[in-house]
């Protein structure tokens, strides 16, 4: 039987992991409370590492996402392969190949990253330590999902949803974007199938297609329950938008879309939900 531990407790893909996950045989510990020298790593199979400093709204000075992101999780690796951990399972982030670059072709698992704050350099060059560890008898799998929803997500998706219960009108008609999300439930898919196949490499979670910022607003009203109408920004105003506030104009009218097929093909599966079923069921209690 397979043990796992998760280093990072009570977080959101954690609790979600073990809740449905086929693995049972599961426990988490805190690495506030505990170091990686002092954890005895000897009565597991697998680490699943998904301590982190997330993006941060509020500014934070930039070594705290190197300290957290990149430092403990090598100094949790180093531990876990002296003990004799057999696969090192990270979660990554798509935010390592920085926000959209214009060129013809989607970004797949081997395109270059270029990542552009703080949150993505430190989680890409934690992924370049761990794959230096890498060897015979140490397996590195390197998840890397985009925006996760589910029961419990906070930040951007839950401001969504927010402004949707707040708001019966929203300037989201006609925008023609293409991003990524992924389902929890689809993630912790990806993740027991990197386990159960042993597969070392970097995996791109996502769920099936991608979509507009329209869309997204058009299925979190429906199953919200909310009646919203939706008109179209002046294009003046959404320049405007785009010079003050670039991030917010990003996330709301960029496109920030892949290509997974090598992930799928490898780990021989695809999402169980599509977006508008995950939706639905984080949001109707399906």
């Amino acid at each position: 039987m397979t043990k796992i531990l998760i280093t990072g407790a009570d977080s959101f893909v954690g609790t979600n992991f073990r809740k449905f996950s086929k693995y049972k045989d599961i426990e988490e510990i805190s690495l506030y409370k505990n170091k990686p020298e002092d954890i005895d790593f000897c009565k597991y199979d697998v680490v699943l590492h998904l301590a982190a400093i997330v993006h941060q709204t509020k500014k934070i000075p930039e070594n705290i996402y190197f300290n957290i992101n990149r430092d403990l999780c090598l100094q949790v690796a180093e531990q876990a392969k002296k003990a004799g951990i057999k696969q090192f399972v990270f979660l990554s982030s798509l935010k390592v190949y920085g926000e959209f670059i214009p060129d013809s072709e989607l970004r797949s698992e081997d395109s270059k990253c270029f990542p552009d704050n703080a949150y993505g350099k430190s989680k890409y060059e934690a992924e370049i330590g761990l794959r230096k560890l890498e060897d015979d008898h140490f397996t590195v799998s390197i998840i890397r999902p985009p925006l996760v929803y589910g029961v419990g997500v906070k930040a951007n998706m839950l401001n969504l949803v927010r402004l949707i219960k707040s708001f019966p009108i929203l300037p989201f008609r006609n925008i023609n974007n293409k991003r990524n999300i992924i389902y929890i439930e689809n993630l912790v898919g990806f993740i027991e199938r990197t386990i159960e196949n042993r597969a070392p490499g970097v995996f791109i979670a996502k769920d099936e297609g991608a979509l507009s910022t329209t869309e997204l607003v058009g299925f979190l009203s429906k199953y919200l329950g909310r009646r919203v109408i939706l008109f179209k920004l002046p294009n003046l105003i959404i320049r405007i938008c785009a010079y003050f506030k670039p991030g917010i104009f990003t996330r709301l009218f960029g496109s920030f879309e892949f290509d997974n097929n090598n992930t799928k093909n490898q780990l021989k599966y695809s999402p169980k939900y599509s977006s508008e079923e995950g939706i639905k069921k984080w949001l109707s209690g399906v």
